[in-house]
């Protein structure tokens, strides 16, 4: 089966199952009028959640291999910069005297203040990047992926076989949303007028000079493909251009109500938010500068609502009430579309993760436990001020818990641990980077 098909077969398997859990035959709920008591969901600490698996990355091909170990050999050379220790043992050493520093440098307040002078944001999180299983095992930033998702989908058309299906994909992959839609529209009232009127001539010709065709068709992506997978040619009548539908030039294995169904079904293809997981040193994770793409809107729009924020508050000369505060703070809130958290561990170490604002606080604990060496074990995520979750806030989303746009979690568990134990699988230790 095609990689179209497959993504076809997957959403009328979706959708045929969310038809099912609105009929009810997947079981009862709990009555209230039952004297079966109901079974507690918060007696334990936390339910047990599905660990988070990162991706596989692909493996080097021999001339990317060859390029890295020239750079390395280069870098050597140059002898700048030391070579980082990425053994366990190392960086256990080297986390724990960055910790005895950083608790020397507290004690000593005006060493701290010039530290913080003279220290310089580090970008630990370059950009925002995902995943498309249907296309590649790539992870690649957004904008990328589109381009990416166009090449596949126009090298389908041509050798898959659906072209059907592989241009119902183009119109919703390939255009602005407001085209899309327009074009979809369109094209549904074609296919209806031939399904309900199959006798009537004036519905199977299309004079291409129309235009609603000119303006809603014609110049998007994929959609005079679909038309000719429907049946219809171009044909030039009296020097004038029509497109001329016969159901003898359907394509293969289908028909009109199976086309129209598809072109309502097609949707675009979902890309897959990656954690971009990185391990960091206590003085890496002192300060952080966010990407642009982690704002809703442009780097210049961002300025000017600093600057118009800035000029509020100078300006403002009386005091603001708590709803006028909370209003404030949700206004900047929205100006985020992911959220960079760090937990950090008791050994100094700490892990780092992008998430969607939108991703609830239990996916957060998936993350953590996907990256302890025993992914079995009880732990507990709090905020630096001593802030605990409770049961019900593992539904909540992070834009809810205000845990937006960066911040750090302290990892605690049962039982007394030294700062040399290490709770991170060894594999992730290696994306400790000397930065």
């Amino acid at each position: 089966m095609s990689k179209i098909k497959q993504f076809f077969k997957k959403k009328k398997d979706e959708a045929a199952f969310k038809f099912k859990l609105g009929g009810g035959s997947l079981g009862q709920g709990h009555s209230l009028s039952s004297s079966e008591p109901a079974t507690s969901s918060s007696q334990g600490r936390r339910p047990d959640y599905e660990a988070y698996i990162p991706p596989k990355r692909k493996e080097l091909s021999s001339e990317a291999k060859a390029a890295a170990e020239a750079a390395l050999a280069r870098i050597e050379k140059k002898g700048d910069r030391k070579a980082m220790n990425t053994s366990l043992a190392a960086i256990k050493a080297r986390a724990r005297q960055e910790l005895q520093a950083e608790a020397a440098a507290l004690k000593q307040e005006n060493e701290s203040a010039n530290i913080e002078k003279t220290s310089t944001p580090t970008e630990n999180v370059a950009s925002v990047f995902y995943r498309c299983p249907l296309v590649s095992d790539e992870i690649l930033p957004k904008k990328e992926w589109r381009n990416k998702i166009k090449e596949f989908l126009y090298q389908q058309l041509e050798t898959s076989g659906e072209k059907a299906l592989t241009s119902c994909l183009i119109i919703q992959n390939c255009n602005t949303k407001e085209k899309a839609e327009e074009c979809v529209q369109t094209l549904c009232k074609y296919l209806e007028n031939i399904i309900n009127h199959p006798n009537e001539e004036k519905y199977c010709s299309i004079r291409m000079s129309n235009r609603i065709f000119s303006e809603k068709v014609r110049y998007v992506e994929g959609a005079l493909d679909f038309l000719n997978a429907c049946g219809f040619r171009e044909i030039l009548l009296d020097n004038e251009l029509f497109m001329i539908w016969s159901n003898d030039n359907i394509e293969q294995n289908y028909d009109l109500p199976s086309l129209l169904e598809a072109l309502k079904n097609a949707e675009q293809i979902n890309l897959e938010l990656d954690r971009n997981i990185k391990v960091l040193l206590p003085s890496q994770a002192k300060s952080v500068i966010l990407p642009d793409d982690f704002y809703r809107i442009s780097p210049e729009e961002l300025k000017r609502e600093q600057q118009l924020r800035t000029e509020a508050i100078e300006n403002s000369q009386i005091l603001k009430t708590k709803a006028m505060r909370e209003r404030e703070e949700q206004r900047t809130m929205r100006m985020y579309r992911y959220a960079l958290i760090r937990v950090k561990f008791p050994n100094g170490l700490y892990i780092q993760g992008t998430f969607n604002v939108y991703e609830k606080l239990s996916d957060v604990y998936e993350f953590v436990q996907s990256c302890l060496q025993n992914e079995s074990m009880d732990f507990n995520l709090m905020m630096a001020n001593d802030g605990k979750f409770s049961e019900n806030d593992m539904e909540k989303t992070l834009f809810d818990l205000r845990l937006i746009p960066n911040v750090v979690l302290l990892f605690t568990t049962a039982g007394e641990w030294g700062s040399d134990c290490n709770f991170v699988k060894e594999n992730l230790l290696l994306l400790v980077q000397d930065m």
